[in-house]
């Protein structure tokens, strides 16, 4: 994956190419929508306009039929629209910057913060705050309402990320998280707690054990086909994603955990799907852990009444690395766990 701009440096001839891997869908739209990274934001949709509007182009020649075949290799060039003009508002929202200089700055997201405005949250998102705090540093690669956006974590999930004040740090921090070369690791608290010992998980598509009892989850994600608000596991389209998983601590003879989540990739609800998807959803996910239900017996009356009234998903983006995107030095960063995880913990522990 690479980006390109105009010789004026403008990005108003934006460019993407993408290569072709081993493991992509065989018809164009499919594999260019699987191949695109998110925070491009183009959806498949688009991507066959594109293509039918002459917009992909293969060894300088367009493609125009979006059920072409593709092979392995290929490498197809999108002519991306230029930026739009900005009509998201700056606010003065407090940040807790980790991290910043001229060219990125890390955030300590907040629960209950939106990244980027939506249809429900036009203001009040991170994206309004960074406007306030960067003014017109941002890059404009993100479009219109998520200038500077690499990645993002959800409402609410707390945590870091990194957002790119300038349009070359975009494009390296994107062709970052492209290799797999970022390094992210969550806090979650789960329902029960995954064990190499339990024939059901190694009997489940997609999942394996590791050295050390690491849970290995490798599916497919794409839009689940009824709710098109949530992330589903599937196996023949969609996005390649693979989830690490790690158990930290045991509570209550294995009825929940804290356990370690490390991204290779990172697809929308990752995390929250593969869990689910093994059976160890996390506690507080209204969307993805179904109506389970702790109890007393196993956690202690206070803790279980704490697990069972937890109002979002217990997960927290704990660490972040990267290579900065100019001096190439390695950055590490690592945020504390907010005070409604530490008191979750706190209760499980105390097993009362």
């Amino acid at each position: 994956m690479g980006f390109s701009s105009g010789d004026d440096g403008d990005y108003s001839e934006r460019t993407l190419a993408l290569t072709i891997g081993p493991q992509a869908p065989d018809r164009l739209d499919k594999a260019l929508a699987a191949l695109v990274p998110e925070d491009v934001a183009l959806s498949r949709t688009r991507i066959m306009k594109m293509i039918t509007e002459g917009a992909v182009s293969l060894d300088g020649v367009p493609v125009i039929d979006p059920k072409a075949r593709v092979a392995q290799g290929q490498i197809y060039t999108l002519r991306l629209d230029p930026p739009q003009v900005l009509e998201v508002l700056p606010q003065a929202i407090p940040l807790s910057v980790v991290w910043e200089d001229a060219d990125l700055i890390v955030i300590d997201k907040p629960v209950g913060m939106v990244v980027h405005p939506a249809p429900g949250t036009p203001d009040g998102t991170l994206v309004n705050a960074l406007l306030a705090h960067c003014g017109e540093t941002l890059s404009g690669i993100g479009g219109v309402k998520r200038p500077g956006i690499v990645h993002r974590i959800d409402k609410d999930t707390s945590g870091l990320l990194v957002v790119a004040k300038s349009d070359r740090a975009h494009h390296d921090l994107a062709a970052q998280f492209e290799a797999h070369s970022v390094t992210r690791h969550y806090l979650a608290v789960l329902h029960g707690t995954p064990s190499a010992a339990d024939p059901r998980l190694r009997g489940l598509r997609g999942v394996s054990f590791e050295a050390g009892g690491i849970l290995k989850i490798a599916t497919h994600l794409d839009r689940h086909r009824t709710d098109r608000q949530r992330q589903a596991v599937v196996w023949d389209q969609g996005r390649h994603a693979v989830t690490r998983v790690r158990v930290l601590e045991s509570f209550g003879q294995g009825a929940a955990c804290l356990a370690e989540c490390r991204l290779e990739t990172g697809r929308t609800h990752q995390i929250r799907v593969h869990m689910a998807y093994a059976g160890h959803g996390l506690i507080g996910d209204a969307t993805y852990g179904g109506a389970r239900r702790q109890t007393a017996r196993a956690l202690g009356a206070q803790a279980a009444a704490l697990a069972n009234a937890f109002p979002r998903q217990a997960l927290h983006a704990a660490t972040l690395g990267f290579d900065h995107p100019l001096t190439g030095e390695r950055l590490e960063f690592a945020a504390p766990l907010p005070p409604d995880m530490r008191a979750l913990l706190a209760a499980l522990r105390a097993g009362v």
